[in-house]
């Protein structure tokens, strides 16, 4: 578990379609916190989709999502927390979790991400690809080593249901006497 000095919020961390929102949001009711989604608070502060904001340049959306993760880290109350899929990539980004909770990976194999994604629909880095298959392998084989270097736990995902997902990720926290 990372030693914190303010609140201990719990991340999770993956790539798009592992589940990170939908997990966050059961597990957060089930265990009293309140859920925060950075992704929907970049759009809400932003005024626009993330799309949108991802057609001015993900470089632009990037730091949006950088400045929202410091301030929710920074937050005066544990919460479980949502982070968007290429948040890890940016160092000062993984300083924020390490230093704020213990970070969840979610780990999807990439077919089962595919399966989940096809289509790319409202997202942004797939939907201009050709193949979502291969676009999805190879953000994966950039990702993951980040998701690994921050992860205090990492729970597997695949066949999972959401109750499946938030008791696994609930029963690791308890081996390491959170929550």
């Amino acid at each position: 578990m990372t030693e914190s000095s303010g609140p201990d919020h719990l991340y999770l961390v993956g790539m798009m379609g592992a589940g990170k929102s939908t997990v966050g949001r059961a597990l957060a009711t089930r265990i009293g916190l309140p859920f925060v989604d950075v992704d929907t608070m970049v759009e809400g502060e932003a005024g626009r989709s993330i799309p949108e904001l991802f057609a001015e340049g993900e470089e632009h959306f990037r730091r949006l999502e950088a400045d929202v993760l410091s301030t929710v880290g920074q937050g005066p109350e544990p919460a479980v927390v949502a982070v968007g899929g290429g948040a890890v990539l940016a160092e000062a980004n993984r300083r924020v979790l390490a230093g704020t909770g213990t970070v969840v990976w979610l780990r999807a194999a990439p077919s089962t991400l595919r399966a989940r994604l096809e289509g790319g629909d409202g997202r942004p880095l797939l939907a201009r690809a050709g193949d979502v298959g291969l676009a999805v392998e190879k953000l994966v084989a950039v990702r993951a080593p980040y998701y690994a270097d921050v992860a205090d736990l990492i729970v597997d995902v695949d066949g999972l249901g959401v109750v499946d997902v938030v008791d696994a990720v609930q029963r690791r926290l308890q081996a390491i006497g959170r929550r």
